[in-house]
């Protein structure tokens, strides 16, 4: 029974109230989040006929989003988190409101539904930012993983749901009830935050009562000059650049499976992903922190690799399940070693940093893929990242011993005071 126990998903997180409500909501919000990621680019297609506009959709709430999760991660940092988590929130739950009153007016207009897309991934790109910073408050240090795995667990899981949910509802109902939903399950959100304790800034960690550019650019400094962050940084993106073949699915359904292949290639990441969750109870007492971050983008580009490969559904699923349980074991242990590295003055910074890498990768992945698969074929470009992947993690455990070193918190040195030019006076 204990060894099932240390093999299943470790909830001893959630014996703590504050982090319990925080996950428990998450579902909920998570789950509505995915209705109106589903309803919006069915609306814009809805209006123009035309993917171009669809892909300008997201094109147009990157920026957005990157600038407001590097200002609310510095916000974080200055001001008390669970308020900055609330405004945030409620702002999101606001701005779905309003995405349901334009569809429930009928305004046909591109430009506003594009600018409403801009408020909520600028809002979106803060609130993550923040939450990210406010769970090392709630857990204990040696609990980081674990929590880690149940945030994503969530995300992963409505990823898969959601769009079901929505793809079932939209002809029904419309997008005007799936952006009302989402409002209404931002509400479990903002009342677990509500019951949070004050989160005020740690000590000299924040940089006065101001956020700002140069306090974000301190947040830049530190990753700078920490190796082990950068590198691990350079892991993710490395991971998702090089390695994430999502762009390819279509030529792929198209050249070597069936085009109604396609849903199950986008769901079997996101179930690998849950898999990996539901027995991350096997890695997430892992010490050698380093280590697990290049043993996971190793595992993530091998895996990519053999779905390259693969000339059947079944294998290429299989492949993609466990790449997606490598993705997750990556993120667990990313946000993992980035928590406890800095001062909590800090956090807020550094998860605003994380937070763009991690939306940025892929985005830039699927440039890089999409333009490869033109030029050599889907195969090649599948293949070839996932090998390259492969190779950037090799080379780091091989060049840095300091990353092959890193260890759980009980076992590091003491975290980084902030650059000394900023610090206060």
């Amino acid at each position: 029974m204990l060894r099932r126990t240390r093999v299943l998903v470790d909830v001893r997180p959630l014996r703590g109230g504050d982090f319990r409500r925080l996950w428990t909501a998450g579902i909920v919000t998570s789950l509505g989040a995915q209705l109106t990621a589903v309803a919006v680019p069915l609306q814009i297609y809805g209006f123009t006929g035309s993917s171009a506009y669809v892909g300008l959709a997201g094109l147009v709430g990157f920026a957005p989003m990157a600038a407001g999760a590097l200002w609310g991660g510095t916000l974080a940092d200055v001001r008390d988190r669970r308020r900055v988590l609330l405004a945030t929130t409620v702002g999101i739950g606001l701005t779905s409101l309003l995405l349901w009153a334009q569809a429930w007016a009928q305004l046909r207009s591109v430009g506003v539904l594009l600018l409403l897309v801009g408020v909520q991934q600028a809002l979106f790109g803060a609130n993550t930012a923040v939450g990210r910073a406010v769970v090392p408050r709630l857990v204990a240090p040696e609990l980081l993983p674990a929590a880690n795995a149940l945030q994503s667990m969530v995300v992963l899981s409505a990823g898969i749901a959601g769009p079901l949910l929505a793809g079932f509802l939209f002809p029904v109902v419309g997008s005007q009830t799936l952006y009302l939903a989402d409002a209404a399950a931002v509400c479990a959100t903002a009342w677990a935050v509500w019951r949070l304790p004050p989160l005020p800034p740690a000590g000299s960690g924040g940089s006065g009562r101001r956020a700002g550019i140069r306090q974000t650019a301190d947040g830049v400094r530190l990753v700078t000059r920490h190796q082990v962050l950068l590198l691990v940084y350079v892991c993710d993106f490395a991971a998702l650049f090089l390695g994430l073949p999502t762009a390819l699915f279509p030529q792929l359904a198209g050249e070597t499976f069936h085009a109604s292949d396609i849903g199950v290639l986008y769901a079997a990441l996101s179930a690998g992903g849950v898999l990996g969750a539901l027995f991350s109870g096997s890695f997430t007492r892992v010490g050698r922190h380093g280590v697990a971050v290049a043993v996971s983008v190793g595992l993530w580009g091998l895996a990519v690799a053999g779905f390259g490969l693969a000339r059947s559904l079944i294998p290429a699923v299989g492949w993609l399940l466990l790449a997606g349980g490598a993705l997750l074991a990556l993120g667990v242990f990313r946000r993992t070693v980035l928590q406890p590295a800095v001062p909590d003055g800090m956090r807020g910074r550094l998860q605003g940093i994380d937070t763009v890498v991690a939306a940025g990768g892929p985005r830039l992945g699927d440039l890089a893929h999409g333009t490869a698969g033109a030029a050599f074929g889907a195969t090649w470009a599948v293949t070839g990242g996932g090998l390259l992947t492969v190779a950037v993690a090799l080379a780091l455990l091989v060049l840095f011993p300091e990353f092959r070193r890193h260890r759980a918190p009980d076992a590091t040195a003491p975290a980084p005071a902030p650059p000394a030019s900023r610090r206060r006076r």
